[in-house]
């Protein structure tokens, strides 16, 4: 509803505004996966990295099958990995979770990263297939960029597929982004190195988009009215809900009526000749 706009984009700047209030205990995360899609049996699908970029600073931790397969001397092709996918990816996914917990304090920032098929919680699930306790992070501890940017513009601020167009919309470099569909193919190949470059430009990508719409210099498709989401439904809107705005609008309409009743009684009178200078 347009009227809720002017509620949600207030709601986002606040977001905004405590993320660079600490920003050295921000970071932005993203990860990438087997396609879920391709596994009709209900597998969870296999993580490949992860990479937690510093939103003050750009410093960034990465998780990958490929650092763990070279630090066990194994070779880096699909092939030699596979016969120890399960295992590499436990240990991959150790160290992850023990930077999580050394780091609760953190609040983190993703890309639709919300539910057991793609998120923290898919993350969590496929720890326990491997035998592992995940440490759990907060939900208050989350900040979902994608509904950022939709409470921040309004719901039509970019075209689909949203992250792609945004990026070309604002003149940022692809360099080595995937988009999903490549990712996946590039799981079923074995570009696991490719992946992982993949997922720390991702991290990249939403830093600089985070900092874009934070100092308001993000390019999108909506109006500053559509963002702040004005139009007399809204007025009529925060009106009815909030009792300062309808006291606005009964004082502002009581002295309309004063100020037309003090006229017509001025024009009465200067018509009948009362008030008149001697």
């Amino acid at each position: 509803m347009a009227a809720n706009q002017f509620e949600r984009h207030g709601k986002g700047r606040k977001v905004l505004k405590g993320l660079f209030a600490n920003p050295e205990k921000v970071s932005v995360i993203h990860y990438s996966c087997e396609s879920f899609y391709d596994l009709p049996e209900g597998r969870s699908p296999r993580i490949t990295s992860i990479a937690i970029r510093k939103l003050d600073n750009a410093q960034t931790e990465s998780f990958s099958i490929h650092q763990v397969a070279e630090m066990r001397g194994t070779g880096l092709s699909a092939a030699e990995i596979e016969p120890f996918y399960n295992k590499y990816e436990k240990a991959m996914l150790d160290a992850y979770f023990k930077f999580m917990k050394n780091n609760s304090e953190r609040t983190y920032v993703h890309w639709n990263m919300r539910d057991t098929n793609y998120g923290f919680r898919a993350i969590e699930h496929r720890y326990r297939v491997l035998k592992g306790d995940p440490y759990l992070i907060q939900d208050d501890r989350k900040v979902d960029l994608s509904r950022l940017l939709v409470d921040l513009y309004g719901v039509g601020y970019i075209g689909h597929p949203r992250l792609e167009t945004l990026l070309a919309k604002n003149n940022i470099e692809a360099l080595d982004f995937m988009t999903g569909a490549q990712e996946a193919e590039a799981f079923e190949k074995g570009k696991y190195v490719d992946l992982h470059r993949s997922t720390l430009r991702k991290v990249d990508v939403f830093c600089n988009l985070v900092q874009r719409a934070f100092d308001k210099s993000l390019k999108t498709n909506s109006s500053w009215k559509e963002q702040h989401g004005l139009s007399f439904k809204t007025a009529l809107y925060l009106a009815k809900k909030h009792w300062i705005y309808t006291g606005i609008i009964v004082v502002g309409g009581l002295g309309s009526a004063i100020f037309g009743v003090s006229r017509g009684y001025s024009t009465i009178a200067g018509l009948l000749g009362f008030g008149a200078t001697p």
